[in-house]
């Protein structure tokens, strides 16, 4: 690592514990209770500041880069407006549960228990949609693992990249607080829109105040530390720390140490304000290398200790952890907080942007190897050549990072949603691997969706396997189908149904999020916003995109068509309803039948047959999608990436034709099905590059798992290069890397405390992987490992 510092403080965020804080509720709910009758924006603005003046205010020894979410080193946040009811029900077993344990102390739970869940009674997000929500799309909704979208109604959005560029560090808060002033002069409450744009200023002058109030009590604090410290070199570091806070974020940042720590106390407001996943950093190496470059001229830094600052603020973006649900901490396990940060790509202008922190970033994730910021490149073809085997050289360490994205796709996904060229040339990643700008508004994870479960609906009447109920369209018994189009077409049919119910929910959460959960800080964020005098979450940002829909198994739904067409329609060597029988009995005492459905052709082999299903279906889904329009009129987006979703998707499955097991894990993104692609990792890109990336503008995903000794010498990396560039001239849009052995990841399930630093890629993203629960694990396990290129 750069310095003995970041040592000591990686080893501290290793053994530290993920622990609940309830400061942050407790003020909320005070600051509610004191402005009844007030404007909804102004109460969520008031609360904010509230929050700002009054939680714990720590500085952990040696810290460079300072402020908190609690008084934890890892502190979860309880969010009571969003939803409590779960909190209620889970604490008791938060710190026992098997995805995302949290500590939490007996007096916490009192606390939250007579003082603050009922004021919040009947009045929460989680509350507000269980009783709007269509009773057809609740049957298939509500923690099913069919259709999930329960973190957009237990939980607050996030998904938005702060605008350093053209807003923060032009204006500061106290810049932009002078600005909502000004329009307030010229607004006069002689409409409902006038009246609302008043309610939204005023609401911005108070968020700004906010977060500049807490930087200066940070300032204070800090000098009361100096005031006491006997170290002289950490008395100079600490009065530096009080100049910085004094000045940051409320005015510009002028040197690359007052710009790193604006990065976090604008990340932190963004933390406190809703405690949400996807708070994004953009292109870190684009909009701090000014500030770098200007103070290494001016000698006022040194390389040496710009490289610890950022490693610094690598570390402060993974203390902070995503209090969720148990269910959904299925679907995003491992408390990854998805705070994307994207390097290389090209200028605005359309040139290489690749610069000196570009290689600096890379090394701080090799450095420190914590799961935050989820670090992503992007590749263009005239990327040089030294900063892709850069890239290679971080890959090879076994973290999973970073996320390798084709420059040239994502621009062309958001320039088709109707960015301007230059703003589409960009972007940025988003959470997972969703193309995002700066000033945009969209929901980029809204709904995930189980192609599974639209197969078993259309082979089994309509009813779910496992459970016996009936949960999709009605259909004819299985053994009524004629033809494999029949078949197909029932499919279909299935799944359009799945996506016309996710299109409810997600329109459904969107009107009551307008209404009830305003985001007066994030808006100070995104340009649009300040200028329409429109929140966020009413359309204020300068371009609103539609949801993003993902869709979980697509290779799963591939692969079983296959084995239909093929065995059934083409060999006839089985009949549908001998499958049937073979499915509800899992397989068990069908072991010839199981064996060939796993001979059937294979999407991730570079085999047409199949490969093309998987391509019709991705066609399919695509159309379907975009047929509908969300809250604001913007078109609906499809997506297949990845989080650790097609872990719960596949558990409430049962046996599929492809010769899978029930309640088994499907696919995450685009990938090949676990263990299935056995030819080479050149045949899986090929068979992914068959899908039409470029219209799924949510984004695409695929992982690949190689040995170790895969990549040993410069000529290895030199061909992992090589195969990057040709996946990416075929018009795929990601890819990531797993380099690590069986052997490793079997001796870190047995021997946990010796592998707490350990990472793994999930999926659209890498976490600690003694911090995965063990079926999670086992299915990271359970994927191919390359031994050959």
């Amino acid at each position: 690592m750069s310095s003995k510092r970041i040592e000591d403080f990686k080893k501290l965020y290793i053994d530290a514990k993920p622990s609940i804080s309830i400061h942050r509720a407790m003020a909320f709910t005070a600051s509610h209770q004191k402005s009844e009758g007030e404007s909804v924006i102004r109460r969520r603005a008031k609360a904010f500041q509230d929050v700002c003046k009054s939680i714990p205010v720590t500085i952990f020894d040696n810290e460079l880069i300072v402020g908190s979410v609690g008084e934890f080193l890892k502190t979860g946040a309880v969010c009571p407006e969003y939803s409590w009811k779960w909190v209620d029900e889970e604490m008791d077993s938060f710190e026992s549960r098997d995805q995302d344990p949290y500590c939490i102390d007996q007096e916490a739970k009192n606390i939250l228990r007579k003082e603050i869940f009922p004021y919040w009674k009947g009045k929460s997000l989680e509350e507000n949609f269980l009783s709007r929500i269509n009773p057809e799309t609740a049957k298939i909704l509500i923690d099913t693992g069919i259709i999930d979208n329960d973190s957009k109604w237990r939980n607050a959005i996030g998904e938005i990249t702060a605008d350093y560029q053209d807003i923060i560090f032009k204006k500061g808060f106290g810049g932009l607080k002078e600005e909502a002033l000004k329009q307030l002069q010229s607004v006069e409450p002689l409409s409902a829109e006038a009246l609302e744009k008043i309610d939204f200023y005023n609401a911005a002058v108070l968020v700004c105040e906010g977060i500049v109030i807490l930087a200066n009590r940070y300032a204070d604090k800090a000098m009361q530390l100096a005031q006491v410290e006997k170290d002289s070199l950490r008395k100079e570091e600490l009065l530096e720390i009080a100049r910085i806070c004094r000045k940051v974020p409320e005015q510009p940042p002028e040197t690359f140490y007052e710009a790193a720590q604006t990065v976090w106390f604008t990340q932190l407001g963004s933390i406190l304000s809703e405690n949400s996943l996807a708070l994004n950093l953009g292109r870190f190496d684009q909009y701090m290398y000014p500030y770098y470059s200007g103070d290494i001229k001016a000698g006022s830094v040194t390389a040496e200790k710009a490289q610890e600052l950022i490693e610094a603020l690598w570390i402060k973006l993974s203390e902070w952890v995503w209090a969720i649900s148990s269910n959904t901490a299925k679907f995003f396990a491992g408390y990854n907080s998805f705070q994307n940060l994207t390097l290389g790509g090209r200028t605005r202008d359309g040139q290489d942007a690749t610069n000196e922190l570009s290689y600096m970033c890379l090394k701080a994730t090799e450095n420190v190897k914590t799961h935050q910021p989820g670090l992503s490149v992007r590749i263009h073809p005239d990327s040089p050549d030294e900063f892709l085997l850069a890239v290679c050289k971080l890959i090879r360490v076994g973290t999973g990072f970073p996320a390798v994205h084709n420059d040239r796709v994502g621009a062309a996904m958001l320039l088709a949603e109707g960015l301007s060229p230059e703003d589409a040339r960009d972007w940025s990643n988003c959470g997972c691997v969703v193309p995002h700008f700066r000033k945009i508004g969209k929901w980029t994870s809204a709904v995930n969706i189980n192609f599974a479960a639209a197969l078993e609906f259309a082979l089994n009447s309509g009813k779910s396997r496992i459970s016996g109920k009936d949960m999709g369209l009605a259909e004819i018994p299985i053994s009524e189908f004629k033809s494999y189009e029949e078949v197909k077409a029932a499919f279909y049919n299935q799944l359009a149904y799945l996506v016309k119910h996710s299109v409810i929910g997600s329109i459904t959460a969107q009107q009551i999020h307008a209404e009830m959960v305003p985001r007066p800080y994030l808006s100070m964020l995104v340009e649009g916003c300040m200028e329409q005098g429109k929140d966020l979450s009413k359309g204020g940002a300068k371009y609103n995109l539609g949801p993003v829909l993902t869709g979980i198994g697509i290779a799963d739904s591939a692969n079983s068509l296959a084995m239909v067409k093929k065995l059934v329609f083409e060999d006839k060597k089985y009949t549908l309803e001998e499958i049937g029988k073979a499915l509800d009995a899992d397989w068990e005492g069908y072991a010839e039948m199981r064996q060939a459905a796993l001979a059937c052709p294979k999407y991730g082999n570079d085999d047409d047959y199949v490969d093309l299903i998987a391509a019709e279906i991705s066609d399919f889904y695509y159309r379907e999608v975009r047929a509908y329009k969300d809250y604001f009129g913007s078109p609906f987006n499809s997506a297949f990436m990845g989080i650790s979703n097609y872990i719960p998707a596949g558990s409430i499955i049962g046996a599929t034709p492809d010769g899978r097991k029930a309640k088994t894990p499907l696919t995450e993104g685009v990938s090949p099905h676990a263990g299935t692609d056995l030819t080479s990792p050149t045949a899986a890109m090929r068979s992914v590059a068959k899908i039409n990336h470029d219209v799924h503008s949510g984004g695409t995903l695929m992982n690949v798992k190689l040995s170790p000794d895969l990549l040993k010498s410069d000529r290895d990396l030199k061909n992992l290069a090589a195969i990057i560039r040709a996946y990416f001239a075929l018009g795929a849009f990601h890819v990531q890397f797993n380099v690590i052995s069986t052997e490793v990841l079997r001796k870190a399930q047995e021997h946990p405390e010796d592998y707490k630093d350990l990472l793994v890629r999930v999926a659209g993203y890498s976490t600690q992987f003694v911090n995965l629960s063990r079926e999670a694990q086992d299915a990271i396990i359970e994927r191919t490992t390359y031994e050959a290129m």
